[in-house]
């Protein structure tokens, strides 16, 4: 960065003058960056990375630059002289820009004096310089002026955005226009500060001065414009929102103006608006409207991109669904319309290749791979994902950028949750077309209009989808390798509907017909079968479990077949089978079939190899659900995973002491295998206990559970609650030093940490027994104010509520004095979670503590009456503890008295209790 360099040390000058000298140089080269760009635009240009400096001709010419600061008279005389024979090469101003922009590897006197050179070059010769050489210029010197203003240069520069201000209104209309494109710059990079007292507010004069400018001749600064306002819609300026009913009258006036650029801007202002300003759009809604569908058809792709982002916008909007019933029939065609590949997605696609699979993997096509780190959660009786689940369910299309088909899908889909059935009457004649037309480009579109709408309008295709889904199924053999892509995924969103039918009638049929295309010949179809067959698993659970040797048969397969990017999707494929089948993996045959090929793997990959990160997540499902079938691999598996944390922290430790020697190392190896060890820990249970004794594991967690990462502490505490069930005798020695780091992490704003700190102190709790009394102060506040606190995430709450509850059944007297503080919340936390073991001893901590302070639940216990309900099968013991509590108040109370508080309940709790404890 060009002006920090004028801090750098120089010599033993006194700090003033240094401070001076530097002020001059930074003076110097903000103005000759200033004229510069002001002579126009740059233009949109290769120039920059076409022109390169000729090796011999930069030495020369910084030679001459150091020779011009000496003080010798007849040198500074020679130097002109020279300097003005270099004026007749048209590529001299190049070498200039290049030194004062590129060259940080040189002087600052230096490059600040080709900086003013090439202004007074500019001055005086910029008319004649070839096109090459001043869009050269305009380029660097723009990104120039824009990079000082955005790294906080601005208020030090006062005067820039005065006379950028100044020069809208020349009469020139190169200046005016360069003007505009440095301020279009800084209002992108540096929107925040100019709407701060800092500047003295410079946007209440930038704002109407911007608006002057919406009706001008040239289109390029229209549009220039409205980019320049645009930048200060969601933030919702001041400055702006005085203006706001001028500027969308503006806008109105521009709507069908004939620059693609200027409609583009128009409707991404439109955009904005309905996100902040939607009272000042609602009276011209339904021109907007009928705008926005034109505008959803525009010749221009860029323009039509832009429009159709409107409809996303609009669904979240309250008033989505009145202002828009009147228009579906006309907004769903064009949106069904822009769901077509255009020709340019065909040839970036390789649509035209139907064979691909010998073709080696382009690296840089490889998306980065990031682990999420293990959170530890309940198991509920409706079995529906909340809380931070990423929805992975992506439009099978490999071009990454955003564009026309996949932004108008993403609004079939958004409205489609709006209007949910209503839609069905508008897309049914259009589907009908679609799915059998002749052009396979059509009939793609419909199958992606079927998947986009799925999730929204399920149940109005249900009465269709025993007819559709065998069609569909079918499509999996069509001869075009994209629409076989496309019903991958179209059918992974009806897999929910699939999975709830008898096995043989479909997802038999789909099961065998997606294998087959897991072993496709083209990559884009093996990746879409993979990614829809893992979704199959997971709805289809241990429905899949007859048809298993069949299954592994065919992901063995691929192994040797996928080439690098399927391969790392298929790791997720099995990893997601182990979780869904679980301990039905656990047999001789099918360990024999999986896990060579994923060993081989592992020996193959080195520790540095970010392969090893869904390798590792694929290998700790397994070994979960393996359970003592993974043994005979867990050892190697095992010291590796501890190799790569030890690894990772001394390489952390150089780097923090040596920073500029070693590099920080990447976290996530260490994270992985956190997860893997955790995973180990639970497969394996107490046959662990013999590698965590030979091991220093326990002494590296001590060292995660204090790292600065969140998420190496997040696995850190996952790793605790796991080892200290299956082998707690090592890790008790180590409790004096955990709990308190583990007391420190009971910060509800890391959520993940929070929360998996707090299930491992239950898990500790219970294996200490009464022992874990001297650590009660440490925690219970912390966890007391968390189930207490407004929005915290279903999970969290739960696994609070377990350890206050496991907390007081092993340490009674230190619990329920706080009884009355967390008993509601407490008992509406866990009213939905699973009966199991984990519940089973809150439980019993809540009615133990109720027996040593029986006030603390009086006013609440309505809610305990409820929670109680919420058993399915409690043990004898606990049924027992239950019916003591109930029937212990209904005497303390009276007849009377209990039948005026249970008539209060509702009626299905009134006849659980009746039925289960006869109160």
């Amino acid at each position: 960065m060009l002006y920090d360099r004028a801090l750098a040390s120089r010599g033993q000058q006194p700090l003033q003058q240094q401070q001076q000298k530097s002020d001059a140089r930074l003076e110097a080269r903000r103005f000759a960056a200033f004229e510069l760009c002001v002579q126009g635009n740059p233009p949109k240009i290769k120039m920059e990375c076409e022109w390169k400096p000729d090796h011999q001709g930069l030495q020369q010419i910084l030679q001459l630059l150091k020779e011009s600061q000496s003080p010798d008279t007849s040198m500074q005389r020679s130097v002109q002289q020279r300097l003005e024979q270099l004026n007749q090469y048209p590529d001299f101003n190049n070498y200039l820009i290049f030194v004062l922009t590129k060259l940080k590897t040189e002087d600052e006197p230096t490059r600040s004096l080709s900086g003013l050179i090439l202004k007074n070059n500019v001055k005086a010769h910029y008319q004649n310089f070839p096109n090459g050489v001043s869009d050269f210029i305009k380029v660097n010197v723009c990104i120039l002026i824009t990079t000082i203003a955005s790294k906080g240069e601005l208020q030090n520069w006062p005067e820039l955005l005065p006379k950028l201000c100044l020069l809208l209104d020349s009469e020139d209309y190169n200046t005016c226009e360069g003007a505009f494109g440095a301020l279009q710059k800084i209002c992108e990079d540096s929107a925040e500060i100019l709407d701060s007292d800092m500047l003295d507010r410079p946007l209440n004069i930038l704002i109407p001065k911007f608006l002057q400018f919406f009706r001008h001749s040239s289109p390029k600064i229209r549009s220039h414009a409205i980019a320049c306002v645009n930048q200060f819609i969601i933030c919702r300026t001041q400055a702006l929102m005085l203006h706001i009913d001028p500027f969308i009258e503006n806008l109105f006036a521009l709507a069908a103006d004939e620059e693609p650029e200027v409609r583009k801007n128009v409707c991404r202002a439109l955009v904005m608006l309905l996100e902040v300003r939607l009272d000042r759009l609602l009276p011209h809604m339904h021109n907007i409207i009928e705008y926005m569908l034109q505008r959803t058809q525009d010749p221009d792709e860029n323009v039509a991109l832009e429009a159709c982002e409107f409809w996303l916008t609009l669904a979240e909007q309250p008033v989505c669904k009145d202002v828009l019933c009147g228009h579906l029939s006309q907004l769903t065609p064009v949106l069904v319309n822009g769901m077509r590949y255009s020709d340019i997605d065909i040839i970036l696609l390789k649509g035209d290749i139907e064979e691909d699979e010998t073709i080696p993997d382009n690296e840089q096509d490889i998306r980065p791979r990031f682990h999420r780190s293990r959170t530890v959660a309940q198991r509920h009786e409706a079995e529906s994902t909340e809380e931070d689940e990423d929805d992975e369910d992506e439009l099978d299309d490999t071009i990454s950028d955003w564009n026309l088909r996949k932004c108008s899908a993403a609004a079939l889909d958004v409205l489609a949750n709006v209007f949910r059935d209503e839609l069905l009457v508008h897309l049914l004649p259009l589907l009908k077309e679609l799915l059998f037309h002749s052009d396979w480009i059509v009939k793609e579109s419909g199958i992606l209009v079927l998947g986009a709408i799925a999730e929204g309008c399920m149940q109005g295709m249900i009465p269709y989808l025993p007819e559709l889904i065998p069609h569909l199924i079918q499509f999996l053999s069509d001869k075009k390798a994209l629409v076989r892509s496309i019903t991958c995924w179209t059918l992974s969103r009806y897999a929910h509907w699939v999975v709830s039918q008898p096995p043989d009638t479909y997802l038999k049929p789909l099961m065998t017909e997606l294998l087959q295309r897991i072993l496709d010949s083209n990559k884009r179809v093996q990746e879409a079968a993979c990614s829809a067959f893992a979704t199959l698993e997971e709805e289809a659970c241990t429905e899949l479990v007859p048809y298993l040797a069949f299954i592994l048969d065919t992901l063995v397969f691929a192994f040797n077949k996928y080439q690098h990017k399927n391969l790392l999707i298929l790791y997720d494929a099995i990893g997601t089978l182990a979780d869904s089948v679980g301990h039905h993996l656990n047999k001789q045959e099918y360990i024999q079939m999986l896990m060579p090929p994923l060993i081989q793997k592992w020996n193959q990959l080195k520790d540095e190899d970010k392969d090893l990160f869904p390798l590792l997540e694929c290998l700790s499902s397994i070994a979960t659900a393996l359970q003592s079938g993974f043994l005979p691999y867990c050892e190697p598996v095992y010291q590796r995973c501890v190799n790569l944390v030890q690894k990772t922290l001394a390489q952390a430790i150089l780097h923090q002491s040596q920073p500029d020697q070693y590099e920080p190392p990447d976290k996530d190896f260490m994270i992985v295998a956190l997860d893997l060890l955790s995973g180990l820990a639970e497969g394996l249970g107490e046959t662990i206990k013999h590698l965590v004794a030979r091991s220093n594991i326990l002494t590296l967690l001590y060292q995660c559970m204090q790292d600065k990462m969140p998420e190496v502490r997040q696995s850190s505490f996952a790793l605790l609650g796991d080892l200290t069930k299956a082998s707690f005798q090592h890790v008790k020695p180590c409790i004096a030093d955990y709990m308190p780091i583990l007391g420190r992490n009971l910060n509800p704003e890391m959520i993940s940490v929070c929360n998996n700190a707090t299930w491992a102190i239950g898990e500790i709790s219970i294996q200490m027994g009464p022992e874990m009394q001297p650590y009660i102060a440490m925690v219970l506040h912390q966890l007391v104010e968390i189930i207490n606190r407004p929005n915290t995430p279903k999970t969290l709450l739960e696994n609070t509520a377990i350890t206050i509850g496991r907390l007081g059944y092993v340490c009674p007297q230190e619990v329920a004095p706080m009884l009355q503080q967390f008993i509601r919340p407490w008992c509406t936390s866990l009213r939905n979670i699973r009966d199991n073991e984990e519940k089973d001893s809150a439980f019993r901590g809540i009615c133990t503590m109720i027996s040593v302070n029986p006030g603390g639940v009086v006013q609440d216990f309505i809610f305990f009456c409820d929670a109680v309900a919420s058993w399915v099968n409690p043990k004898d013991d606990l049924r027992d503890m239950f019916y003591k509590i109930l029937h212990g108040f209904k005497n303390q109370v009276g007849e009377d008295n209990w039948k005026r508080f249970s008539d209060q309940f509702p009626m299905p709790l009134k006849e659980r209790l009746a039925t289960f404890y006869g109160v």
